[in-house]
């Protein structure tokens, strides 16, 4: 690949990342909640996730996957269900009791609180999250060969490193969200106030997702 084409590949997908979705969103939502920390862990999390997607698609396992109606099928469901999962997960969070410190103002004070096990959690849900997404799968496939041409030899190899480069600016720019969404929260009294309702309204498109996933049909076919 010549310059030219690198850097327009590099510059799709810095765009394709910045797009909000439902990897922004999960990144802000807990940028937002528990702070900076928390968000770029879920980045973490994402990143690790598409990883899985990377390495199957350059041995052409996604596609073999894409072609089969049952596969496809099966990890749709199950990406779906994972999906409704964790929007319930946010819609039935409890809201703090009068007087009780939210996450945001402990954020304030120590941004360091969120606990081992929490941002554990946090990681495993973005990288189930996107390991569990058939789409995810499809759009390395339809979106990597076409950067890779015609003459180069290991075309694998080739696309294995085209998507690792994709990914690891993804990874900075899921940053980039975690550390705008939690400079917010820190400065806006609004979004401090609202914190639960902005969570459920999270949830809810998080179950909108899995919905939409679960409704749709494999593009191959």
């Amino acid at each position: 690949m010549d310059i030219n084409h690198l850097l327009l590949f590099i510059a799709a997908g810095l765009l394709l990342n910045l797009t909000p979705g439902p990897d922004v969103l999960y990144i802000v939502t807990h940028a937002l909640r528990s702070g900076a920390r928390a968000g770029m862990v879920a980045a973490l999390g994402i990143t690790t996730g598409c990883f899985v997607h990377i390495f199957a698609a350059a041995v052409g396992v996604s596609g073999l996957m894409a072609a089969s109606a049952t596969a496809f099928t099966l990890l749709k469901w199950a990406g779906a269900a994972y999906l409704v999962y964790v929007g319930l997960r946010m819609l039935l969070a409890r809201a703090p009791a009068a007087g009780e410190p939210s996450a945001i103002n402990l954020v304030a004070e120590d941004p360091d609180f969120v606990s081992a096990t929490a941002l554990k959690s946090i990681f495993f849900q973005g990288f189930w999250t996107n390991v569990l997404n058939p789409k995810v799968a499809l759009f390395f496939l339809a979106f990597v060969p076409q950067f890779i041409t015609p003459d180069i030899e290991n075309k694998p190899l080739a696309f294995l490193l085209l998507g690792l480069l994709f990914n690891f600016n993804g990874l900075w720019v899921g940053f980039g969200w975690a550390l705008a969404a939690a400079w917010m929260a820190k400065r806006m009294g609004a979004v401090q106030r609202g914190m639960h309702w902005l969570e459920r309204v999270a949830g809810a498109m998080f179950v909108g997702f899995g919905i939409k996933l679960a409704l749709s049909d494999n593009p191959v076919n």
